[in-house]
């Protein structure tokens, strides 16, 4: 017996040595191969592009991987300890290989012959998840393991759990347990319960085949398991241990939780970015934020749905989307599978008609639930005939309503539902600073999902009247006046082209004779806009308009250019109002306030060109009104990407401007401050009294636009502004159809306007705008535009630039001296 030890003693020692010389060898054939694990200090998780508002609200997330980076400090100890107990148990205590997982993988392959990839540690997972492969060979696992060794020399145990609960896949694109809160449960780590941990816990294992959403009875086991080894390992008490099995699988698919809804603006940072930073920009943890404000994104989005609702409430109910005969889909999976086509669109809920009789409908909604409609409930909907035409009011439900309709239906602020329509018509609106071009709030259509096509940036549509004041602004510097005298009279141009004659009207189909160049804006008169454009001569308002930022090719070289027959991208509307505004400066749009890396490393912060009359004075670069030349050559400054010279950005898609300056530069001054001054107080004449005067039901006094309306209602525009905002919001069908008899700017535009701007300028004080010098004010005659003289019962008082004042009636030359005062020029208007 004691030979027989002895042998076995050697044969022990020298199968210890060659064991080690064999893991000795190994290791030094494998520690070549071996990764610097001082990268993991380093690592550049794949995080998506995030796009936040100017006050950090989430607007988009973009890239492949959802993934939201998370702390060890900031995990709750149930998540990180739930881990720990489904994953490595003896995580906190072993070297980073657990020998005694090992030798149960030894043994399985010794008594089944089949290799296994159990036994890994947390730590030998983080290795493999970052460097190696998941092939099931011994090489790989001899990598594992002497990888997993030296990590665990290198780096402390929280700073591995916190790279492994970051890296991750816990199933549905889901990476790191800050993002797969997210996704199946819409909450951030710190707000998970400690079944919501224990759930997460057990999707390592096999995430596709073990998951809460694909998979709930399997996962509900695994999380069972996972809250069991917790108990075990005094991780949780019975009481919490018995509380978290009770509750029940709450989690179903998230999509990104964002906070504000830009859907439109957010593809334009993303395209922006793509073009900046390649595929990186999905995947390298960029955060851009915008100069988007929250409150007013969400306002326009309100007041643009609102608006195209109601003009399609007045057209009529053009019937249901779809129907159905329901003697062959009687059940609620047959109803279900009838509404799957139909998705939600800007909040409106499809529905299955499932009852209906003289005062009520039941309707089936896709989200599962039943609900009732009256007869008010659906009181507008008179039968759509034309858009000119609509039939009565209907008497009762079944009258507009059968069984088997699919319809839509929307939630009331009540509690209550309504039926309701997809609208025909789009829109868009868009409000930017005045001061910098910042862009604070940008609908470009109905709905996203509906329609991506941007209507800011991307279409072209005329403006009608709204081009108006580019016009009058051209002919006051070209001597005209306020109160110069145009006839409004029938005006007949023979046009070869066309081979007939043009013979110009006014909406209203009527003339009104000698009239002021105030009352024809505020009356939006077409013909004096066209007798005036030929007064100024085409060639000159060419070139004068070309300083509002218009590229002088897509105006038309005719007299329609009055009418605002070019057709335009939207967005420079907006941006040849706000020269308006600031007193006759050309700034650029742009939408990126700064770009932010993954490590909060500012990447770029946007200075724009200013509007200011005294910021930079002392460098010489703001010229006075008198400055400014009559224009000779086209001064256009197309709206196009300025970039850092580090990083070359082109643009395809979007006329909208990204300033990347190193710091603040002027604008350009393109008009004198007294004709924006002048054109400003007509403007405000429009909204006070004119086609825009529906406004003034925001009692306000400080607000000037115009509305803008084309041929057969195609177009509907109201563009509006004061000292802190321009907005200009279109209305009208992408085929170009006809909006129906009377849905003119006033009708269909403004109302948004309205509704976004009261909450936009909420807490703006309503002030007059500064009058800058050189504006004086004369008595004049209504009727003749001239300086009046004392006595004269029916002057009126009207603002001129110095040097520019009429002649006094039967005056001798230069005797005007007691007409013109020094009183407030905002008087009477």
């Amino acid at each position: 017996m004691k030979k027989v030890f002895r042998l076995i003693f050697r044969f022990s020692i020298v199968s210890a040595i060659l064991g080690l010389a064999t893991l000795a060898v190994i290791y030094l054939v494998v520690s070549k191969d071996l990764p610097d694990v001082e990268t993991l200090r380093d690592v550049q998780l794949q995080v998506p592009l995030r796009v936040y508002t100017s006050d950090s609200r989430l607007i988009s997330v973009f890239g492949e991987k959802r993934r939201i980076p998370v702390g060890i400090d900031e995990m709750p100890h149930h998540l990180v300890n739930a881990f720990i107990a489904g994953e490595d148990a003896r995580f906190r205590v072993h070297p980073g290989v657990d020998y005694q997982g090992i030798s149960r993988a030894v043994w399985t392959l010794a008594t089944t012959g089949e290799k296994s990839i159990g036994g890994s540690t947390i730590t030998q997972q983080l290795a493999r998840n970052f460097f190696l492969t998941l092939e099931k060979t011994f090489t790989r696992k001899f990598k594992e393991i002497f990888l997993a060794l030296k990590i665990e020399r290198e780096l402390s145990k929280d700073e591995i759990l916190e790279l492994y609960l970051n890296k991750i896949l816990l199933g549905h694109r889901a990476y790191g347990v800050g993002a797969a809160a997210d996704v199946y449960y819409g909450k951030s780590v710190g707000e998970l319960s400690l079944a919501q941990c224990a759930m997460l816990a057990a999707l390592p294992k096999a995430p596709s085949r073990i998951n809460p959403i694909t998979s709930p009875e399997r996962a509900m086991e695994r999380r069972d398991y996972v809250l069991g080894r917790m108990l075990e390992l005094e991780y949780i008490d019975d009481v919490e241990y018995q509380q978290a099995k009770k509750e029940r699988n709450t989690a179903f698919y998230h999509g990104a939780t964002t906070e504000v809804s830009a859907p439109y603006l957010a593809e334009m940072v993303r395209k922006e970015m793509l073009a900046r930073y390649g595929q990186s920009a999905y995947t390298a943890g960029f955060e851009v934020y915008t100069t988007i404000k929250s409150q007013f994104q969400t306002t326009a989005n309100q007041a643009v749905t609102d608006g195209l609702e109601e003009y399609d409430h007045r057209h009529g109910y053009r019937g249901a989307e779809g129907h159905v005969e329901l003697e062959e889909s009687k059940t609620i999976e047959d109803w279900n599978e009838i509404l799957r086509p139909y998705k939600p669109v800007a909040g409106l809920a499809p529905g299955l008609v499932t009852e209906v009789d003289e005062d009520l409908a039941l309707v089936y909604l896709y989200s599962g639930q039943t609900i009732a409609l009256t007869l008010d409930d659906l009181r507008w909907a008179k039968r759509f005939i034309t858009r000119d035409r609509v039939g009565k009011e209907p008497e009762s439900v079944a009258a507009v309503l059968q069984a088997g309709d699919i319809i839509r239906t929307r939630l009331r602020d009540s509690g209550s539902y309504e039926l309701a329509q997809l609208p025909e018509p789009e829109a868009l609106l868009i409000s930017l600073s005045p001061y910098d071009g910042s862009i604070k709030a940008l609908v470009g259509g109905y709905d996203y999902t509906r329609s991506k096509f941007n209507r800011v940036v991307q279409s072209r549509r005329q403006p009608g009247s709204g081009f108006k004041p580019f016009i009058y602004s051209a002919a006051l510097a070209k001597g005209k006046t306020t109160a110069s005298i145009v006839n409004d009279a029938p005006i007949v141009f023979s046009d070869a082209e066309l081979e007939r004659d043009w013979k110009p009207q006014n909406f209203e189909e009527k003339f009104y004779g000698p009239t002021r160049l105030r009352e024809a804006m505020v009356n939006s008169r077409n013909v004096v806009s066209i007798r005036l454009l030929r007064e100024v001569e085409i060639p000159y308002a060419t070139e004068y308009i070309s300083r509002f930022g218009f590229d002088p090719a897509e105006l038309p070289d005719n007299l329609s250019m009055a009418l605002g027959s070019a057709s335009l991208i939207p967005i420079s509307i907006a941006r040849g109002y706000a020269v308006f505004a600031n007193g006759g400066y050309l700034v650029d749009p742009y939408f990126i306030e700064r770009i932010v890396d993954a490590k909060g490393t500012m990447l770029f912060a946007a200075s724009p060109k200013v509007a200011c009359s005294d910021c930079f004075t002392d460098e010489g670069t703001d010229s006075e009104p008198s400055d400014i030349p009559e224009p000779t050559e086209p001064s256009f400054r197309p709206l196009q990407i300025e970039a850092q010279e580090d990083l070359e950005v082109t643009h395809q898609d979007s006329a909208v401007v990204q300033n990347a300056v190193s710091k603040p530069s002027p604008a350009e001054r393109v008009i004198s401050e007294q004709n924006a001054f002048l054109i400003r107080s007509i403007m405000m004449d429009v909204v006070r009294r004119g086609t825009g005067k529906k406004a003034m039901e925001l009692g306000r006094n400080d607000l000037a636009g115009k509305t803008g309306t084309t041929n057969e209602q195609r177009d509907a525009w109201f563009s509006g502004y004061n000292d802190e905002i321009v907005t200009s919001v279109w209305v009208g069908f992408d085929s170009h159809e006809p909006m129906g008899r009377n849905e003119v700017g006033g009708k269909a535009a403004l109302p948004i306007w309205i509704d976004y701007m009261r909450a936009a300028l909420q807490d703006v004080p309503d002030k007059a705008p500064e009058i800058p010098e050189g504006i004086t004010r004369a008595r004049i005659d209504p009727q003749t535009g001239l300086v009046a003289r004392v006595g004269n019962n029916d002057a009126i008082m009207e603002v001129f630039s110095l040097g520019s004042l009429p002649p006094m009636e039967d005056a001798v030359e230069g005797d005007q001296s007691d007409a013109v005062t020094e009183e407030d020029p905002y008087d009477n208007f």
